[in-house]
This record gives C-alpha cells, sequence and structure tokens, in this order.
C-alpha cells in the first residue's frame, strides 16, 4: 500500500504530524482520491464507513487551506453531528502543523448566536449539518461565496433524512466555480441524481464497499423474550465494550434502565439528548467508564470507537443498508468483531437479507457465566477548562499525580475538549481528587470539577 510521502507536495511538517499521529500507509480509499483532489478534479466516491475517507478528502482540505485569508474556504456537509465533530477532531489534528487554520462546526444543539460569533470572526474550514447550515445562510450570518471545496460526506444518509433540496440548495450559494467532492457507501438512484445537478466530469471510485469476510462474525438468534437472550449472550460473550441497538428512543431508555437495574454499567444514546449530552454520552463509553452504549441510529454512523467487541441488534434494523452501517461499528480497521441479531419467529421476513449472510445461533450451544456482569472499574471526572485555556493532558496528568499523589496506573483516558476536559479515573480515587481539586490548582489556576453520572 502507499505511503503518505507519495502525496503530492506533502509538506514535511504534515508528514512528522501523520507519523506522530501512526499514520503509516493509505487505505484505499486514500490512496485514490489523495491526489486527484489535490489536482482540483470533482469526486464521486464509493466507500464503506471506516476505510479512511475523513483523511482522503480532509489532508486535501487541510493542505489546500490559505490561512492568510479568513474566509471559509472549504466546507463538510455530514447527516449527524456527532459525525461533524468527529471529522472536526480529525481534522484539527492534521491541521496543528498549520498555524492560524481554523475549523469550525455548524450543528443543531448549540446556541445560534454563539456560532454567528465564531463565524464573525472568521473561519477557513466549516463542518456541520445542513439543517444548521441552512439557517446561518437564513439569518445571512455565513457566507458561502469564498468556497473552493464542497464535500458532501455520508450523502446517502442525508438523501435517506430528505435533505436533497437543502443540499442542493446551499451548493446554490456558493461559486459555480468551486470543486465538489461526494462520498457515500451506497449509491441509490438519489446518488446519482445529486451528483448530476453539484459534480462536473467526476472521477469515479468505489472500493471497500462490502464488508471483509470473516472479519465480522454474524449471527442471529430467534427468542420471543428477547431482554433474557440479550442476557445470555452478555454473559456467555462476557465483551469489554457492547454497543446494542434499537428502533426508538423509548425502547433505548428502557432498556439502559433494565441492564442498569441488573448491575450492568450502560448509558443511552439517542436524539432527545441535548448535544452536551451525547458528547458526553460517547466519551464515557470511549474511555470505558461505562461499558454498554444502547442507542437509536443515531449511532450507526459518525461514531468511531476504536475497539469495540461487540454489536447486537436488539431490535432489527428497518433495512439492510443500516444494518450494514450498524454492524460495521465493530471489526474497524485491522481488528475483528462479532455482531449479533435478536429477532422473533413473526420477523422472518422482515430479516431474511440478515439470515441470509449470518448463521443462525443456537442458545445451547452457549457456556454462560450466570455470574458476570459488565461493570467499569472507572468513573468520569469532568474539568471546566480546556484547549481554550491552554489546558493539556500533560498538565492534568502531571496535577495529579504530583500534586494529589494518585498513581498513574489509576488513571485513564484524558479527553481534552475546546472548553471542557474528562479524565477516566478509578472508582477507588475519584472521589480523593474531586475533593483535591477544590484546593488544588493546575497550572496555577483553579478550575471546577464534577463527576459525571
Amino acid at each position: 500500500m502507499a505511503t503518505f510521502d507519495t502525496i503530492d507536495n506533502i509538506p514535511q511538517a504534515l508528514l512528522e504530524i501523520l507519523n506522530i499521529l501512526n499514520f503509516k500507509e493509505m487505505s484505499e480509499i486514500q490512496s485514490k482520491v489523495i491526489n486527484p483532489i489535490l489536482e482540483g478534479k470533482d469526486i464521486l466516491a464509493q466507500s464503506k464507513t471506516g476505510s479512511g475517507k475523513t483523511l482522503a478528502f480532509g489532508l486535501p482540505a487541510v493542505m489546500k487551506i490559505d490561512t492568510g485569508h479568513n474566509k471559509p474556504q472549504t466546507i463538510i456537509i455530514t447527516p449527524t453531528r456527532e459525525l461533524a465533530e468527529q471529522i472536526a477532531v480529525e481534522l484539527r489534528k492534521v491541521a496543528s502543523y498549520k498555524p492560524n487554520l481554523k475549523i469550525l462546526t455548524l450543528y443543531g444543539g448549540v446556541p445560534l448566536r454563539a456560532q454567528a460569533e465564531s463565524l464573525a470572526k472568521g473561519a477557513h474550514i466549516l463542518i456541520g449539518t445542513p439543517g444548521r447550515i441552512q439557517d446561518h445562510l437564513a439569518k445571512e450570518t455565513l457566507l458561502l461565496d469564498s468556497i473552493k471545496t464542497l464535500v458532501l460526506d455520508e450523502a446517502d444518509r442525508m438523501l435517506d433524512m430528505g435533505f436533497y433540496d437543502e443540499i442542493v440548495k446551499i451548493g446554490s450559494n456558493m461559486p459555480r466555480s468551486k470543486q465538489s467532492l461526494l462520498f457515500s457507501a451506497t449509491f441509490p438512484e438519489k446518488i446519482e441524481k445529486l451528483a448530476k445537478a453539484l459534480l462536473k466530469q467526476p472521477l469515479s471510485i468505489k472500493v471497500d464497499t462490502i464488508i471483509e469476510e470473516n472479519k465480522i462474525d454474524e449471527i442471529v438468534y430467534e427468542t420471543e423474550d428477547k431482554f433474557k437472550t440479550l442476557t445470555t449472550l452478555i454473559q456467555a460473550h462476557k465483551p469489554e465494550s457492547l454497543l446494542i441497538f434499537c428502533n426508538t428512543k423509548a425502547q433505548v431508555i428502557e432498556l439502559t434502565d433494565q441492564l442498569y437495574r441488573r448491575g450492568h454499567s450502560a448509558i443511552d444514546l439517542h436524539g432527545d439528548l441535548d448535544q452536551r449530552e451525547r458528547n458526553e454520552a460517547v466519551l464515557v463509553f470511549s474511555n470505558s467508564s461505562k461499558r454498554i452504549l444502547v442507542a437509536t441510529d443515531v449511532a450507526s454512523r459518525g461514531l468511531d470507537i476504536k475497539n469495540i467487541e461487540l454489536v447486537i441488534n436488539y431490535d432489527l434494523p428497518f433495512d439492510q443498508e443500516v444494518y450494514t452501517h450498524r454492524i460495521g461499528r465493530t471489526g474497524r480497521a485491522d481488528a475483528t468483531g462479532t455482531a449479533l441479531s435478536l429477532y422473533s419467529s413473526r420477523d422472518s421476513d422482515k430479516c431474511s437479507y440478515i439470515t441470509s449472510s449470518a448463521r443462525k445461533g443456537e442458545m445451547k450451544e452457549l457456556r454462560v457465566d450466570a455470574a458476570f456482569k459488565m461493570i467499569s472499574n472507572y468513573d468520569t471526572l469532568g474539568i471546566n477548562g480546556g484547549k481554550k485555556t491552554k489546558l493539556r493532558a500533560g498538565d492534568i496528568l502531571g496535577t495529579l499525580c504530583k500534586e494529589i499523589g494518585i498513581d498513574n496506573k489509576l488513571i485513564g483516558k484524558i479527553t481534552i475538549t475546546d472548553t471542557k476536559s474528562y479524565v477516566a479515573l478509578h472508582h477507588t480515587v475519584i472521589e480523593k481528587v474531586f475533593k483535591a481539586l477544590k484546593k488544588t490548582t493546575i497550572k496555577k489556576k483553579r478550575y471546577v470539577s464534577w463527576i459525571l453520572d
């Protein structure tokens, strides 16, 4: 596979950043589109989630930005807030070699006024959802006359959500000379229509469109008591991390409560949560403070958490594309994974597309540890300071170890956002740290802290 130093005119400083981030070789989609994007070609690419497409369009976007002009030059449109935030995190990492490059996210759940104020100060790369971008265009807090590149990520999902007209309208606010890049996991007729409306003589590329054989072990279980079966499967597989999908918000909430009452460490993720709650749900799952995440399809795309061992479809998804994206949360990169689906006899017709590719499991073949509970040894501490206050993971680690006297073996993942920091701490020391931070400074400054539920 090609290495990143084969990219045309890639700066040495960017190569060093990629090396630090442990990006050694390009994925197939990256090797096929990065140089054509840098040459200015329009791209129509079919590539499944987890194939490395964020860097495929993100690296050229960062490389092409002229920080001497403080206006939006690239806009990336995504179906969900989670995916927008994930892309922003990845791009900020690789953009760190380029001083003063500003990346701004635009999505709902955050006050419009705060985003408008950030837009007024200028930004180079915008990443947002169609609805919120439309809101800013309507209020004239956003102008797109300086856009040189339009990226549509997971375009099929946006069309499924009914955003065709919004996307075309947003595109009409940009210069006709812009470069357009469309990435989609599937190519339904609506994608072809959108491509004709936005792209000019695109280079068409298809890679990684089929789940790699043997990478994800797909098993179906027929049951008339889903919760009992779910409990048995958890006690048999005993995973470190588990993602469970339900079709409705009500079912997500109910199932999370049931699992919690059974002694499991679980948290829910669905559309009724505000953006802070959604971000924190993903965070405590990814840092192992919660070992089970129960979610609607808000988590089937745009959720990039490494090492999810097991995915369970508690409710069958409505169609095959959703199923593909759900089980694609496991077996990512070079890992393997397991995907289990539960169905009743009356669902047989509905799940024929699953049973045709998955093997049928037998409950009697499982070895069950009835005492097993998915309990986390960690809780998460929030700190009211982040990148904007120049707070770094090393600063927090130093304070916890040197000032408060915590063994670094009891400190888990530290996550720094723009305004907040989150630290996974062993449950035996989190109260001690929480109390100590009331009178202990970090970099000579006192921060408010709290323990997440």
